[in-house]
């Protein structure tokens, strides 16, 4: 199989980092190269990736300052201070990894299976359980879309559509695969591909309802048609909290719209992706089915 690599932000990440490295390590198809960027770490991260890089030479460990506070704009200034260490490296795919995930030793071979049976199959994900209260919950994908956490390009997708932008509230992988389905290639998730990731997708320095809202205050942000954002929330009504985590989505996007922050997307985006909106609704509208989930249904904001 081709080589890839894989790339890693993380600050802060002593409770599940080491769960992340022997998932990594104990695969079966093993990275070219892991660069995982310390982004201003304060607690005992580096010491934990240094432990394993001393004796995994594909392990990379570097270090970034950062800002005071953890925020979106500074994962993605650290993926891309990571991808330019590879520039003189072979690889046809790279992978970005949060480091609090974990899945089995045939993930990352089952992955690159897929790439090799679709030649326009240009971002891949995972089907995520986020760990909720102490079990893990499924999240509903969209199967044209992929989860942040584990979401893994073919290297040309990547570099066609510019990565990661540094989006202030966050969203940089949603942009990422709406950015890819613009220039023509397919996103998709994969549910025999499973990952487990260990707090709730957005709470990273806050709880749930606060994620919720944040994710609202996120899909202002990035244009998300207004009738759309009404659909999903009210089919998010029996999600995790039930009615009030559906309403704190509603009144994040709410509140950006009255405060008019700035969208930090280009205009063709927005209209890109508001027609992938409307295309939804009348599909559903059409079919006469209640709304399912989107991955941009969900309450990640990075």
């Amino acid at each position: 199989m081709k080589p890839y690599v894989l790339i890693t932000a993380a600050r802060n990440e002593e409770a599940y980092i080491e769960k992340t490295i022997s998932s990594v390590i104990a695969q079966t198809i093993l990275p070219a190269k892991w660069v995982i960027v310390s982004d201003g770490s304060t607690d005992h991260t580096d010491e934990i990736v240094k432990q394993y890089a001393d004796s995994h030479d594909f392990i990379l460990l570097l270090r970034r300052s950062a800002d005071q506070k953890r925020n979106y704009g500074g994962k993605a200034k650290s993926f891309k201070f990571g991808y330019e260490q590879l520039t003189d490296l072979e690889f046809d795919f790279v992978g970005n990894l949060d480091a609090d995930v974990s899945f089995d030793p045939k993930y990352y071979e089952g992955v690159l299976s897929k790439f090799d049976a679709n030649e326009r199959l240009g971002v891949v994900g995972g089907l995520r359980f986020d760990l909720y209260k102490g079990r893990f919950q499924k999240i509903r994908p969209a199967l044209n879309s992929a989860g942040g956490p584990t979401q893994f390009f073919r290297r040309q997708c990547y570099e066609e559509t510019g990565g990661y932008l540094p989006l202030r509230f966050g969203g940089l992988d949603t942009v990422a695969e709406t950015m890819a389905r613009m220039h023509g290639w397919e996103v998709e998730t994969f549910p025999d591909l499973e990952v487990y990731h260990y707090r709730f997708t957005g709470t990273a320095g806050g709880g749930l309802l606060r994620a919720k809202f944040k994710a609202g205050v996120l899909a202002y942000s990035v244009g998300y048609y207004p009738l759309f954002e009404l659909a999903r929330c009210v089919s998010r009504l029996l999600d995790q909290p039930p009615v009030v985590g559906s309403l704190s989505l509603l009144a994040g996007y709410c509140w950006a719209s009255l405060k008019r922050y700035e969208r930090q997307v280009p205009d063709d985006f927005v209209q890109y992706l508001r027609s992938e909106q409307m295309a939804r609704l009348r599909s559903l509208l059409r079919r006469k089915v209640p709304m399912g989930a989107t991955k941009h249904s969900g309450v990640r904001a990075g």
